[in-house]
């Protein structure tokens, strides 16, 4: 029987967590990565039909998706005035565009004569012309005079501006909300800035990675926000990822986010007694450390160099962050020099309700998406975006364009994602046997951990608040 103790979801696995590897830095740690707060959110199960559900895909679709502040395309996307990018979401189409220099808006894209879409892709145009009949709209949704205007005398320009919805930017990304009530997006992060402190304006996107998979936005999405799977999923891992020591930050009065920490260049609990410092060290290169390799921080051992030597007392943690300063010191205009090895080293990984996923991280860092494919509700796309540190300050190349990756081709067939592509296939494999699992599955909800699936609990308690109102 579960003591009352572990109910209330403060039970911790045994070990260092991760403030105890933080307080062994060998630099400051920022304020924002010694926070540290899981709040008890209950223990209930979660039912599987907001998984499996049409019906569900649905409301869901109404309740949440034409509600809520959600990441449309980066600023540097639509960089001159006519620049647009088409954002869809369900069933939802919009025209995000630049309408003056330091303007951006958002409309439905959707002919308001006989409803072709205005525009199949991104692109420059200086007006949105229906290519059926050729009805027109300025950039700023203003009808221009309809062909054979004579034939409408019904149609005025105010009956006829296109439909629009609420734009906010955010360290050079757009969002997007299709409420016009709904409330501010400062106001919907709530605290999220205080504690995600990297500067994403400074980056550059350098991959854009999309594929339809088979299971629920939500089932791909609850992969990536917990650790706990990493002893089954990812067993290769466990020497130099301490997976059951992840700090898990959820806070039931700040419903739209919540983090994990995991601490790299350490065993794995599961593993900590049988393994060595230099084992650690070992596995990490042969591994490529696939989070900092993804993040353009690959520590990579060539054929018959000799392990860097850990130093009496030392760990193979600290270490791994004093190489990676070293390389970064040989290879960017940047100064990590006073950079903390959490920040060096470590998977941060952030959830701003629904579906923006950004990682922390010093030099460069990955965003995750994953949205429904349609109203479908056995498929999702699941989109992986490299948002990479310039070589030079200053010097933004042009942002990498949305690649598609057919069905029949792995994750790890792309070269880009360097070893992020095997993991990432590692967890693929299991999505779509969970989704089926989901429709046999006799009893009505899934059982989650009190503490290391805290994050999953926290997003379903949000979607339902959203889904009740």
């Amino acid at each position: 029987m579960m003591d009352e103790t572990s109910e209330l979801g403060t039970a911790r696995c045994p070990g260092p967590s991760v403030q105890d590897y933080l307080d062994q830095d060998s630099r400051p740690v920022p304020p924002a990565l010694r926070f540290e707060r899981n709040d008890p959110l209950g223990s209930e199960d979660i039912d599987t039909a907001r998984f499996t559900s049409r019906e569900w895909a649905e409301r869901e679709m109404r309740q949440v998706w034409r509600r809520v502040w959600q990441f449309a395309c980066l600023e540097s996307e639509i960089p001159e005035v006519g620049d647009h990018e088409v954002y869809e979401i369900g069933d939802d189409s919009l025209i995000v565009v630049r309408t003056a220099p330091d303007e951006i808006r958002a409309f439905v894209n959707v002919c308001l004569h006989r409803g072709r879409k205005l525009r199949t892709g991104g692109g420059n145009v200086s007006e949105f012309r229906c290519s059926f009949h050729g009805f027109a709209w300025n950039l700023d949704g203003t009808m221009q005079t309809p062909p054979c205007a004579w034939d409408f005398p019904h149609v005025t320009p105010e009956k006829f501006a296109l439909p629009e919805a609420r734009v906010a930017t955010w360290r050079g990304f757009v969002f997007i909300n299709m409420d016009p009530c709904a409330e501010s997006f400062d106001s919907y992060r709530g605290t999220f800035d205080d504690y995600y402190i990297w500067p994403l304006e400074n980056r550059y996107k350098s991959l854009h990675i999309a594929k339809v998979l088979p299971c629920n936005w939500k089932v791909a999405q609850d992969a990536f926000i917990e650790s706990f799977h990493v002893i089954a999923t990812h067993p290769q891992m466990l020497p130099w990822l301490a997976d059951a020591n992840s700090q898990y930050d959820v806070m039931a009065d700040q419903p739209n986010w919540n983090r994990m920490i995991n601490i790299q260049g350490a065993p794995s609990p599961h593993v900590a007694d049988s393994v060595t410092e230099e084992e650690v060290l070992e596995t990490f290169y042969d591994s490529r450390a696939f989070y900092s390799a993804a993040q353009g921080r690959d520590l990579v051992r060539q054929e018959g160099d000799q392990l860097p030597a850990i130093p009496p007392g030392g760990t193979a943690r600290q270490v791994l962050a004093e190489r990676m300063r070293e390389q970064l010191a040989a290879t960017s205009t940047q100064d990590f020099s006073q950079t903390p090895d959490t920040e060096l080293l470590d998977a941060i990984n952030y959830l701003l309700f629904p579906n923006f996923n950004p990682w922390g991280g010093a030099k460069s860092n990955i965003i995750y998406r994953f949205r429904p494919n349609g109203l479908d509700p056995d498929s999702c796309t699941a989109e992986i975006i490299f948002m990479s540190s310039p070589k030079q300050p200053g010097e933004m190349p042009p942002p990498a364009k949305i690649r598609w990756v057919p069905q029949d081709m792995l994750f790890a067939d792309i070269p880009e994602l360097g070893v992020l592509g095997p993991v990432f296939d590692q967890d693929c494999e299991n999505l779509p046997y969970v989704q089926q699992g989901l429709k046999a599955m006799r009893k009505p909800g899934i059982t989650l951990a009190n503490y290391q699936e805290s994050r999953i609990r926290h997003f379903n308690r949000t979607l339902d608040q959203w889904m009740e109102r």
